[in-house]
């Protein structure tokens, strides 16, 4: 059941009631009995604190996981010089430490 405010006609004084939204019957003031009229209220704030109230709150250990190491590796690579920053720096550059693959004749 909701909770509705009110100001009595009479007094001007406003109040809270707490009744069901069928109830028609007539609200009177508690400190004087005069009648009152339902007024709008203030609203409801709403926060939402802490976690599992977003989908990415229940993502799998794996996904996070690979999440991780994308994010340490992606550090490394803003500028020139960098692995994978244009300075030739791949697998086939001998940087690897890996055999040098021979070239393929014509």
């Amino acid at each position: 059941m909701p909770t509705y405010d009110y100001r009595c006609t009479k007094c001007g004084r406003t109040f809270e009631l707490f009744h069901s939204i069928k109830d028609e019957t007539p609200k009177r003031c508690p400190r004087c009995r005069g009648r009152a009229k339902r007024v709008p209220s203030g609203g409801v704030g709403l926060l939402f604190k802490g976690s599992g109230f977003y989908i990415t709150d229940y993502r799998s250990k794996s996904y996070k996981e690979k999440a991780k190491q994308e994010k340490s590796g992606a550090g490394g690579t803003g500028g020139a010089g960098g692995a994978g920053g244009g300075s030739g720096g791949g697998a086939d550059s001998g940087g690897g430490g890996g055999k040098k693959k021979p070239a393929k004749p014509e």
